[in-house]
């Protein structure tokens, strides 16, 4: 099994800057990719950004240019840096890992609210 751990969400206002956290516990060496995602008040829960133990990326095209995935293996963690945030980057964010073995490992969610 697999424990994922959020950090760093919070209220901020729009145009700054804001990084979350997401450290992986347990079987992590059977952890394929680690990805976050979003889900919005009313809105289904959408993919953010995806990042495999070599390193690639993948980012929704909303974000683009503004997040960046990135990841420690020392630390086991994932970190999403997200610049620029704006009132539509409002919604929960959850850190997702995929394991070797297809199952899936979701963290809790941290609440990021973009308002002035």
């Amino acid at each position: 099994q697999v424990q994922l751990v959020e950090s760093g969400g919070g209220l901020v206002q729009p145009g700054v800057s804001l990084r979350l956290s997401c450290a992986a516990s347990g079987s992590i060496f059977s952890i394929k990719s680690m990805g976050w995602y979003r889900q919005a008040p009313g809105k289904q829960r959408e993919l953010v950004a995806t990042i495999t133990p070599g390193g690639s990326t993948n980012y929704a095209d909303s974000v683009k240019g503004r997040f960046t995935i990135s990841r420690d293996n020392a630390k086991n963690t994932v970190y999403l840096q997200m610049n620029s945030l704006t009132p539509e980057d409002t919604a929960v964010y959850v850190c997702k890992a995929d394991l070797s073995d297809y199952t899936t490992y979701w963290a809790q969610g941290t609440q990021v609210t973009v308002s002035s």
